[in-house]
């Protein structure tokens, strides 16, 4: 089959030559029409070398039969189109223009969009033989609407939007446009907004709106804002109560403060004026919020999911952060009494959330002196009922930063019955499969690492856990779940270096414990650190201390840059460190020279291969959006859980992630610094087991354990091994 096949596209390939021969002889156009067919052979060959062959076949998938097909299509197919243009005498030559000019650019947008993964290169039969039944419609005065309603979205987009001049007299012209923009709007309903902005005009506005607004409530909010056509479509629907109170919220000076409680004020639960008697009370305010949160939880477990549930969960966690985590962690140097007085009037329940909302930005201090027992001393001791009365709801995420926090064991004991916990425990590994993303996952990986070395017993249990779930998944034949219990299982066991886990054999991932030092040099043979200070004071205050320990005979610093300086090694392998200024944060100067920075480094080329963040933790965004995807070590100073991570491994999937639990210190980044400088001014390879051994033997001192290693961190490696496991289309890789 494969063979005759090939001879078939052989003989169709030799041919096609001939083929146009025949049909500019048969269909010869005037002069004056000429340049109109050359124009459209011209888009002819640059689809048929846009695949970088420069041959006359089209492949742009693995399919030959396909590719054959899509070829056939875009030369035979439209030399015969050109051909019956010029053929019919009922056309005159403007129409004619108009009609080939139209297939010109019906090629043309096809190439574009292609390119730009918009349109799927095997439609093209199915486009062109969609101009050519407009074009019939259209020759015979009949609306080309109804053609383009029988099309897909992007068979339909390709025939409407390439060229407006070829049909936009036709009658149908704007009732085809109109159809493409809620085809779009069909498939893909998160942007219904979004593109009603851009076509307001569109007959069926309203009625989108109505049918999205409890889909996407805080789109409608945003949108009900805005002094434009749409703004002005949500606000005049009066006889929607819920579109009509969202409008009066968006039109209101406080209406981000009522929006988190929609739900409630909807139905009748809770009203403005109440919203407005809290408002300016911090602590009453967050107080109504976790109240709204615990109601909605309760509410979702029995299908009943409220309005904006999603928008409360992410404005509790900006209060939690802003008004109360924020303050205790600044306060650290501080006695207990100062440090943790903002606390004091919270609920159990009010300090659960504070906790596992911040996750990754509470410091370990803040933690276990300040809300943990704090928590626990208004629970009267009693775990079991405070998880009970919160419905479980982020329970794996309190039971990872527990285990991180060495206060699981103490939590767990505080059951009334064992048997309780030993359920909860089953519950925190089982059906992983069916959360949505990954940061369930992650927090399972993550705890273990504390586990196994605390809680030997419970690490067994959740090993034997794991592996049940395994099976039972491989039993369902759950593609996600064998993945997600295949990695926990491999991570869990490598934990006792007894078992000789390999993880990067066993995984499909890059090697954890080792990176070579030449995966660390660049195309110049050079190693390139970039370092990020902010222009805080705090950032102020060690810049100085960071520049002082490169003074010595083997490093160069160059200060004649205003906005960043650049340390070089004098002896041993090229290493090269590049660290901007900490300017005034207050005027933005410290972003505008982390900018600068990062312009020259790209404009020479030189690609950093570690990345460095000298900053707490608020700041770790802002250096994963500018750190290089060339990073292979990334050390943070400063932990922001999973989304830090998650972050990080998007934008370099196979970076080294060095983070800390608690804020980072200088008494323990430095010898850290010292330490990694020092090998790669030697060359020598980074094999953190003993890079780990001698950082802890130079930094002995309180908070070292906070610092994670690579290789001790799973949640990392869980998403690294996820991701090689599962193909974009979801198919899972053999193990």
């Amino acid at each position: 089959m494969l063979s005759q096949l090939a001879e078939g596209q052989a003989l169709f390939i030799s041919s096609l030559s001939a083929d146009t021969t025949q049909n500019q002889n048969s269909c010869k156009p005037p002069k004056n029409r000429e340049l109109f067919h050359d124009y459209i052979n011209t888009e002819q060959k640059n689809i048929l070398h846009s695949d970088g062959k420069r041959d006359n076949l089209y492949t742009p998938t693995h399919n030959d039969e396909v590719n054959f097909l899509v070829t056939q299509s875009l030369v035979s197919k439209v030399d015969w189109l050109q051909c019956q243009i010029e053929k019919d005498s009922l056309l005159n030559p403007q129409n004619k223009i108009r009609y080939l000019r139209g297939i010109e650019k019906l090629l043309k947008f096809f190439a574009a969009n292609v390119q730009a993964k918009k349109i799927n290169p095997v439609l093209l039969p199915d486009i062109i033989s969609a101009y050519e039944d407009c074009m019939e419609q259209d020759k015979e005065g009949k609306t080309i609407e109804p053609v383009i309603k029988a099309l897909s979205y992007e068979v339909a987009l390709s025939v409407a939007k390439a060229d407006r001049i070829t049909f936009e007299k036709n009658e149908g012209f704007w009732p085809g446009q109109h159809v493409v923009v809620l085809k779009y709007c069909i498939l893909h309903p998160e942007q219904t907004f979004l593109t009603l902005k851009d076509n307001p005009d569109v007959p069926f506005a309203d009625s989108l709106v109505r049918t999205l607004a409890k889909k996407y409530p805080k789109q409608l909010y945003d949108y009900a804002q805005a002094g434009n056509r749409l703004g002005a479509i949500i606000r005049n629907i009066k006889d929607d109560f819920f579109i009509s109170t969202v409008a009066r919220m968006a039109r209101s000076k406080s209406g981000q403060q009522y929006f988190p409680f929609l739900d409630n004020i909807v139905k009748g639960k809770i009203t403005i004026e109440q919203i407005d008697s809290v408002e300016s009370d911090s602590v009453q305010y967050y107080k109504l919020m976790v109240k709204t949160q615990m109601d909605y939880v309760e509410r979702m477990l029995n299908k009943d999911t409220a309005y904006a549930y999603k928008d409360l969960t992410a404005k509790l966690e900006k209060k939690a952060k802003d008004n109360f985590v924020n303050t205790i962690n600044g306060l650290h140097n501080e006695n207990d009494d100062v440090r943790f007085k903002c606390i004091q009037p919270l609920s159990a329940e009010e300090l659960y959330y504070l906790a596992v909302l911040t996750d990754g930005l509470i410091y370990t201090s803040s933690y276990t002196r300040g809300v943990y027992p704090l928590m626990m001393k208004k629970v009267n001791g009693r775990g079991d009922s405070l998880l009970m009365s919160l419905h479980f709801d982020h329970y794996r995420k309190f039971i990872s930063q527990a285990a991180a926090y060495n206060t699981l064991g103490n939590f767990l004991t505080s059951f009334t019955n064992h048997s309780d916990a030993d359920d909860l425990m089953r519950a925190f590994v089982g059906k992983l499969e069916k959360a949505e993303g990954l940061e369930d996952g992650v927090d399972v990986a993550d705890s273990y690492a504390s586990i196994v070395e605390t809680l030997k017993p419970r690490a067994a249990e959740m090993l034997k856990n794991v592996q049940a779930n395994y099976e039972r998944n491989v039993s369902e034949n759950n593609t996600r779940g064998i993945v997600i219990y295949n990695i926990l299982s491999k991570l869990f066991l490598s934990a006792d270096s007894a078992n000789n886990i390999d993880l990067a054999k066993e995984l499909g991932i890059p090697p954890v414990y080792t990176i070579p030092f030449s995966s660390l040099t660049n195309g110049y043979g050079d190693v390139v650190m970039q370092v990020f200070f902010y222009g805080d004071k705090d950032g102020q205050i060690i810049f100085p201390g960071f520049q002082n320990m490169f003074s010595g005979a083997n490093w160069k610093i160059d200060r004649s840059n205003p906005q960043w300086i650049s340390i070089k090694s004098t002896n041993g392998k090229p290493v090269t460190i590049y660290a901007n200024r900490p300017l005034p944060e207050e005027t933005g100067d410290d972003d505008k020279a982390q900018k600068a920075l990062v312009a020259y480094l790209q404009e020479k080329k030189l690609d950093p291969s570690i990345t460095v963040h000298r900053g707490h933790s608020y700041f770790a965004n802002t250096t994963i959006e500018y750190m290089a995807p060339s990073s292979r070590i990334v050390f943070m100073g400063s932990c922001g859980g999973f989304h830090l991570i998650d972050a990080i491994l998007k934008k370099s999937p196979d970076a080294h992630i060095i983070a800390s639990k608690q804020i980072g210190k200088t008494a323990i980044n430095k010898p850290f610094f010292s330490l990694l400088t020092e090998k790669l001014r030697n060359g020598s390879d980074i094999d953190w087991l003993p890079f780990w051994a001698g950082f802890k033997s130079a930094a002995n001192v309180d908070g070292f354990e906070d610092y994670i290693p690579p290789y001790k961190n799973l949640g990392a490696i869980f998403i690294k091994a996820y991701n090689k496991a599962i193909n974009e289309d979801g198919e899972s890789k053999a193990f």
